[in-house]
């Protein structure tokens, strides 16, 4: 029901036969963090081998031919959603270059902070930049850096860029992965039969049978070699504040964070918005799929009954809604429809995760009015979104964002329910396992609800006020 757009995901392998096979396997999982584009990068011994294609992986990756050409025994993958640079085929990663010291892939979740001033320092130098992503900046900074080590260099690189990254390096020899000094953006490492893996969530090592080891630590650099893993820390340690949102939205339910499913979290988020919301109703009623398991933790809790009373076309593709407007503006009821046995003559709860601008929440609460409900109250299992993300997730602008500049009654008018209830900060960290949350060093990324931004972004943001974009 939201205009968060997911960031990106990325995996690699080091150290097995058909590492590209296992590779696509692991992005088909990670799916939902990106669906502009994928590409995987391989290492056949002698050469490296590059294929990116807009779309989803499973369009593009499909057939022997396609693997054919990603031999070799380790491999890099990564799926996009644009956050920093355009959606174009030469933003697609891992990125690739062949630096003094050989081949170098790279693969980027998250979003660089300085971009700005760094590049436009890079180019008076003379770097020629091929695409307008952050990443390249990266690759910019690793050629030029005046170390003699692969890994010397891109430590050298790192002490140059802020923000947020999970990075999976690929070199002929290696293969390394990198958290931000507060582990905004998530990184994995697993084990499958003496390989190593890297990847964005547990998930993706599930689905090829590997085992997962442990998070790769904030700050953290992990080296895979044939002599197996060496760790280096590379910043001053920091307090972990990982991205709350892989646990509220972000993170597919079956993946694990601290020991815990993502499923589990998000059952717990909607108990604790029951606990702390009492209304008499007949249903509760999530908003699919983002909101059933916060669903399912409301209705437990509060005992009134779940139905699925809006039923979600999952086969509604953006090339179908978007060339006519005819089309266009029958979005919402192209992706959804209203079971209306379960809603007629109800007082029905409906739960989402997050509101962003409310556009698609007004239709949502229309569409239930439309079907017989005699009142319709929206509950949302995260608190209001305030403020705008400069870390890898494509969220609207202050002017957009529904809360920044709107009260709780003026944003239940313009969603159009019989009210509107959002769970508290304190609940949110209390259904996450942290019920002492210390204003001056919060455990979790937080902005989007407090403003409090651990990485500096004010580049973005002043680049933001400019251009009127995020």
């Amino acid at each position: 029901m939201h205009d968060l757009k997911h960031k990106c995901g990325v995996f690699g392998i080091f150290g097995i036969d058909e590492a590209a096979v296992l590779t696509t396997l692991g992005l088909h999982s990670l799916q939902h963090r990106g669906q502009e584009g994928a590409g995987i990068v391989s290492y056949d011994g002698k050469s490296f081998h590059s294929v990116r294609k807009e779309g989803l992986v499973g369009d593009n990756f499909d057939n022997a031919e396609t693997l054919g050409k990603l031999p070799g025994r380790q491999a890099v993958g990564h799926v996009r959603y644009s956050t920093t640079g355009e959606s174009r085929l030469e933003n697609l990663q891992p990125l690739f270059a062949n630096l003094a010291a050989g081949g170098f892939a790279c693969s980027h979740n998250g979003n660089l902070t300085n971009t700005i001033s760094l590049r436009k320092h890079l180019v008076q130098t003379g770097s020629i930049f091929q695409t307008t992503s952050d990443t390249e900046v990266i690759l910019q900074l690793v050629a030029r850096s005046d170390k003699q080590k692969t890994v010397d260099k891109l430590m050298d690189a790192l002490s140059h860029i802020e923000g947020a990254y999970a990075l999976i390096i690929m070199t002929n020899k290696k293969m390394i992965g990198v958290r931000d000094p507060f582990g905004i953006r998530p990184l994995v490492l697993g084990e499958k039969n003496g390989a190593y893996v890297l990847a964005s969530e547990t998930c993706a090592l599930d689905i090829i049978g590997a085992r997962y080891i442990r998070d790769v630590k904030n700050g953290e650099m992990v080296v895979v070699t044939n002599d197996g893993v060496e760790s280096i820390q590379l910043f001053s340690q920091h307090k972990e504040r990982p991205c709350i949102f892989e646990r509220i939205y972000f993170a597919r339910p079956d993946s694990i964070i601290d020991g815990q499913t993502v499923y589990a979290y998000r059952k717990n988020l909607g108990e604790q918005l029951a606990k702390e919301n009492k209304i008499d109703a007949d249903v509760i009623v999530p908003i699919p799929d983002s909101g059933v398991p916060a669903a399912l933790g409301f209705a437990q809790q509060s005992g009134i009954p779940f139905e699925l009373g809006i039923i979600r076309n999952h086969y509604i593709g953006r090339t179908f809604i978007e060339p006519s407007q005819s089309i266009r503006q029958f979005g919402v009821k192209l992706k959804h429809s209203v079971n209306r046995s379960a809603i007629k003559g109800q007082r029905v709860i409906l739960i989402d995760d997050s509101l962003v601008r409310g556009t698609t929440a007004n239709k949502v609460v229309r569409m239930i009015f439309e079907a017989g409900a005699s009142e319709v109250h929206l509950g949302i299992s995260s608190p209001p979104i305030k403020h705008p993300d400069f870390y890898g997730i494509d969220t609207p602008n202050y002017s957009e964002l529904l809360a920044a500049s709107h009260n709780l009654e003026e944003m239940t008018s313009v969603v159009g329910a019989t009210s509107l209830f959002f769970l508290s900060l304190t609940g949110t960290y209390m259904a996450m396992g942290h019920p002492d949350r210390h204003e001056d060093v919060p455990q979790f990324t937080d902005h989007c609800f407090t403003g409090d931004y651990p990485v500096d972004a004010r580049e973005l943001m002043a680049e933001e006020v400019m251009k009127g974009v995020n």
